[in-house]
């Protein structure tokens, strides 16, 4: 930060933090929008994800083949576009006004598609030898789900998890393309009205920051922890 503080001043670009001082009321209100609608998304995508990979691996060919289609769309395709097609075609058709629901819903279901394949892999790594041993001790499907399966997947699953979830993070920033009032929009409208055309986003990456980096220790912790007991 100190260096790229330093490249500006070696252009000499004149700072000016009165706006930044000014919007701090609507810069929390937008963080804390940010981290309610992130967070929201994040429960979506774990559950629809989960769902996913279940349907990918299921016995039905029809279902597989269904889920693996909306896997391979929703993955080749641009958030930016599924939010402005979801939220001003399809949501528009089923009369649903919320854009803060809509946008929850969409971002969920975009970073679904990625966990659902982070998922698949984790759950395929585990060895057939384990699962035949299962089956020897008498557990049914569910059982060596529960017992084998989730655990060990769990701890194989949880870095690609956590980069996903930084990604949907980050990838909020794209909600106010349909009204949604989070960080990224405040920012906007206090550059707009200072006429400051970079300050505000000084402190909109101190805020990802403060975010991320936790989550990421958070990761680290939980990957030691589940090492350890696995």
């Amino acid at each position: 930060m100190a260096g790229l503080y330093g490249l500006f001043l070696a252009v000499d670009y004149r700072w000016n933090w009165s706006g930044v001082w000014r919007y701090r009321v609507e810069f929390l209100y937008g963080w804390l929008t940010t981290l309610m609608v992130s967070v929201a998304a994040m429960g979506v995508s774990i559950v629809l994800g989960f769902l996913l990979m279940l349907g990918r691996r299921a016995g039905s060919e029809p279902l597989r083949m269904l889920c693996g289609a909306v896997v391979a769309v929703i993955r080749g395709s641009p958030l930016l576009v599924q939010l402005l097609i979801g939220y001003y075609i399809v949501a528009e058709a089923l009369r649903v006004g919320s854009p803060v629901l809509v946008g929850v819903f969409l971002l969920g279901v975009f970073h679904a598609a990625y966990l659902a394949e982070v998922f698949r892999g984790a759950v395929e790594s585990i060895s057939a030898s384990q699962l035949e041993a299962a089956r020897a001790v008498g557990f049914d499907r569910m059982q060596t789900y529960r017992f084998v399966v989730v655990p060990q997947a769990l701890r194989r699953a949880l870095p690609g998890s956590t980069g996903q979830l930084v990604s949907l993070l980050k990838d909020s920033s794209l909600l106010s393309v349909i009204g949604i009032e989070e960080l990224v929009q405040k920012v906007r409208i206090m550059n707009a009205a200072s006429y400051a055309p970079l300050e505000g986003y000084i402190p909109l990456a101190l805020a990802y920051l403060a975010v991320t980096l936790p989550l990421a220790w958070l990761a680290r912790r939980l990957e030691g922890r589940f090492a350890y007991e696995t």
